[in-house]
């Protein structure tokens, strides 16, 4: 179809999203029959993704009984939040459960609309009786090598001390790099070392065998803490091999890091029940299927697809989009967070043809109605901001080609979008970007 036609469309299908409680429900009618809703973002520093994100998690958690939220980020970082929102940490504020998230970009968690979930899903929690009624805060992500190590050990100390030995003993594999995982990564994987994969498998595989011996012995196995203990396990198994891999190709690596999020997801799934309800906060990239975008020629895969194949209807795919506005990213890795002017989007992407439909908010079903599916059909840009912005390589940093109609089951668009606000506000991120005329900042 052309663009005139497609706007016509959208138009007369779109529902509005301005934040009120009523706007969000065509999207909790389809939650309805899903046990995984995934819920995306097209940045990762947009205050308007991650507010509306939340409202909508609220509501599936309130109304609907999710049990859990699990997220893009480290699993012993999240898990102490998970502690805190259940009433079991010594953690006085949501601030201070927050403060694991250190590694770069810490703004991604630590900033003002996670704070206020994570307070409010503590006070949600708090009337409930147990801790199986309570909903929980987990992480998905594999980049926590050193933290996952030093979990494990500390679990294995209290419970186990001769296989608190055995474990360290192997760990040490890794000493001669510190902290530098990246390091070890790129020795191992040009031989320049020997590599740790026995090691960490060995120690994955251990790890319930010997739990079942306790639990059989003395009932000493606490199963809360033990499967946060085996997930760290499995972290340093899959961490090592992507540090190895992540020299080797992108795509190797990518594929290892959405396979091992489909693995935890798994994993905390079977945890929580075969009843348990879950949302998950990602990136856009991450959770829409890549089947429907050209990552995929290049044999690229995700946690979307992953969850779609298997679990089919009973998962749903909500993406946003923005056309311009301010968003809080770096301009490259490790560097401070600024507050960047996002440009207009790029003529022929989904996000100048949603401008062009005139409503400043508004959410659109993809596959819901045949004339919809229809219009949506056709590959376009899409625009993905990570944690970099690069404004100068718009086209090539930024977009790459999608087809929204099989990419998501919902898509909601912002027109206009705002920085998102870190905890730790730098003076680069207060004093925001020059005004730009361009191409020539004036």
């Amino acid at each position: 179809m052309y663009g005139e036609e497609v706007i016509e469309i959208v138009r007369g299908y779109a529902f509005p999203a301005v934040g009120k409680e009523l706007d969000y429900t065509p999207l909790l009618e389809l939650a309805k029959r899903a046990r995984f809703v995934l819920i995306g973002e097209a940045s990762h520093g947009t205050h308007e993704f991650y507010w509306h994100r939340a409202e909508i998690t609220k509501r599936l958690i309130h109304d609907y009984e999710f049990d859990a939220v699990a997220v893009e980020a480290d699993w012993p970082d999240a898990h102490r939040v998970n502690r805190y929102v259940k009433g079991r940490s010594q953690d006085r504020d949501p601030n201070q459960a927050l403060s694991g998230f250190r590694r770069f970009p810490a703004w991604m968690w630590r900033n003002v609309d996670v704070l206020n979930f994570v307070e409010w899903l503590r006070q949600h929690n708090q009337p409930l009786a147990t801790d199986e009624l309570k909903a929980g805060f987990y992480g998905l992500d594999l980049y926590s090598l050193h933290a996952s190590i030093e979990a494990v050990l500390a679990y294995l100390e209290k419970v186990d001390p001769d296989a608190a030995r055995r474990a360290r003993y192997r760990y040490a594999c890794f000493e001669h790099f510190g902290e530098d995982s990246q390091a070890y990564g790129y020795a191992a994987s040009f031989g320049l070392t020997k590599s740790c994969e026995n090691e960490v498998v060995e120690q994955l595989v251990e790890l319930p065998r010997r739990a079942a011996e306790l639990a059989s012995r003395d009932g000493r196995v606490d199963p809360d803490e033990f499967f946060f203990a085996e997930q760290n396990a499995r972290v340093v198994k899959n961490a090592e091999q992507y540090y190895r891999t992540m020299f080797t190709g992108h795509v190797a690596s990518w594929n290892l890091r959405d396979t091992h999020m489909m693995e935890t997801l798994d994993s905390l799934a079977e945890h929580l029940g075969p009843e348990s309800k879950i949302v998950v906060w990602a990136h856009n990239s991450h959770l829409g299927d890549a089947r429907a975008t050209e990552v995929a020629e290049r044999g690229e895969l995700n946690l979307g697809q992953q969850v779609r194949q298997k679990y089919s209807d009973r998962s749903l795919l909500i993406g946003f989009t923005t056309y311009t506005g301010t968003v809080t990213a770096a301009s490259e890795w490790g560097a401070v967070a600024e507050r960047k002017n996002v440009r207009p989007a790029l003529l022929g992407s989904w996000e100048e043809l949603f401008h062009r439909v005139g409503l400043r908010e508004f959410i659109l079903l993809t596959r819901k109605w045949q004339e919809v599916e229809r219009a949506l059909a056709s590959r376009r840009l899409e625009r993905a901001i990570g944690v970099i912005y690069l404004p100068q390589s718009e086209r090539v940093s930024h977009y790459f080609g999608a087809t929204l109609a099989r990419q998501f089951d919902a898509v909601i668009h912002l027109d206009e979008t705002s920085a998102l606000e870190p905890l730790e506000r730098t003076s680069e991120w207060v004093a925001g970007e020059v005004p730009e005329t361009y191409p020539f900042a004036v």
